[in-house]
C-alpha cells in the first residue's frame, strides 16, 4: 500500500492483487471493441479488463452504449494472473445490492482518508509519516474507515501504539464528530417462580429493580413472554457496556427473587 496524491486527495492504496471473487471499484480508462480496461481505485497500479461478454447480460452490439471512459464501475474479480499482471473482471456478475454497498463503502473510505489527513495536520504529522502510519492501520483494520469506527466505539487507546498518542486523540475527536455509533442489543430471559399467595407481586418486585440500571446511554426493556418467562433486552452503544449492565441486572433480579422466597434462573439468548 502506498500514498497517492491525485488531484490533491490523500489516499492509501493496497499493494498486491485483489482476491478472486472480490468486489472492487474502478475507473474505465480505455474502451475497445472487445472490452474495457479498468483502473482499480483501491489498488496501487493495478488495471483489469472487462471482456465485452462480461459487461452486461445478452448480446451487445456496441460496448460504448454500456461503458465510457472515465466512468466509475463496480466489478467482480473473475480471475487473476499475478505473473502476467492480468486481472479479469465482470460488471454483469455484480448485483444491485453489491453495487450499492461497494459504492457506499468507497464513499466512506474517501471520507476517512480526508479525516486522517486532517488529523495528521492537527497532530503535526508529515504526509510521509502519515502514509507509513496509514499502512500499518490498513494492515490491522483492512480499511481506514474501520479505524474511525473502532475508535468511535472504543476510544483513542486502541490505536495509540500504532499512531502515537497525539494523532490517536485527533483521530478520536474526528471519529466522535463524524461517526455515530449504532446501538447494539443483548438479550435473555428470566424464569421466575413464586408459590406464595402474592407470588405475582413478588415477581413484579424482583423485576422492578431493573429500572435503576437504566441510563441515558443504556436502555432496558422487560416483557412478559409467558409464565414463568420474562424477556429482558439491554440496548447500548457497545457490547462491553451492554454485557456489563446485563450481568448486574441478572445478579440483582435473581438475588431479589430468592430473598422473596421464589425461584430464579436466567437463560442467555444468542446475539
Amino acid at each position: 500500500m502506498s500514498e497517492k496524491k491525485s488531484e490533491g486527495r490523500f489516499m492509501i492504496k493496497r499493494s498486491g492483487f485483489p482476491s478472486k471473487g472480490e468486489i472492487v471499484i474502478g475507473t474505465v480508462t480505455r474502451v475497445m471493441d472487445f472490452g474495457a480496461f479498468v483502473s482499480l481505485d483501491e489498488y496501487e497500479n493495478k488495471e483489469g479488463m472487462v471482456h465485452i461478454s462480461e459487461v452486461a447480460p445478452g448480446w451487445i452490439k456496441d460496448i460504448r452504449d454500456y461503458v465510457k471512459k472515465g466512468q466509475k464501475v463496480v466489478c467482480k474479480v473473475l480471475d487473476i494472473n499475478p505473473k502476467r499482471g492480468h486481472i479479469d473482471l465482470s460488471i454483469k456478475d455484480v448485483n444491485e445490492r453489491q453495487r450499492r454497498e461497494k459504492l457506499q463503502e468507497w464513499k466512506s473510505e474517501l471520507r476517512a482518508f480526508k479525516w486522517l489527513e486532517i488529523a495528521g495536520e492537527k497532530a503535526g504529522v508529515s504526509r510521509e509519516e502519515l502514509e507509513k502510519i496509514g499502512k500499518k492501520l490498513m494492515k490491522k483494520y483492512d480499511s481506514i474507515y474501520a479505524v474511525f469506527e473502532d475508535v468511535a466505539y472504543e476510544g483513542y487507546e486502541v490505536i495509540a501504539k500504532i499512531t502515537g498518542e497525539e494523532l490517536a486523540k485527533q483521530i478520536a475527536e474526528l471519529a466522535r464528530e463524524h461517526i455515530k455509533p449504532s446501538k447494539v442489543k443483548v438479550r435473555g430471559y428470566f424464569e421466575l417462580k413464586s408459590f406464595a399467595g402474592d407470588g405475582v407481586e413478588r415477581i413484579k418486585k424482583a423485576l422492578s429493580v431493573v429500572s435503576k440500571f437504566a441510563k441515558d446511554d443504556v436502555g432496558i426493556e422487560v416483557e412478559y413472554v409467558g409464565a414463568p418467562k420474562y424477556r429482558i433486552v439491554i440496548e447500548s452503544e457497545d457490547y462491553k457496556t451492554a454485557e456489563t449492565v446485563l450481568k448486574k441486572v441478572v445478579d440483582e433480579v435473581i438475588k431479589t427473587m430468592r430473598k422473596l422466597g421464589g425461584e430464579a434462573n436466567f437463560i442467555r439468548e444468542a446475539v
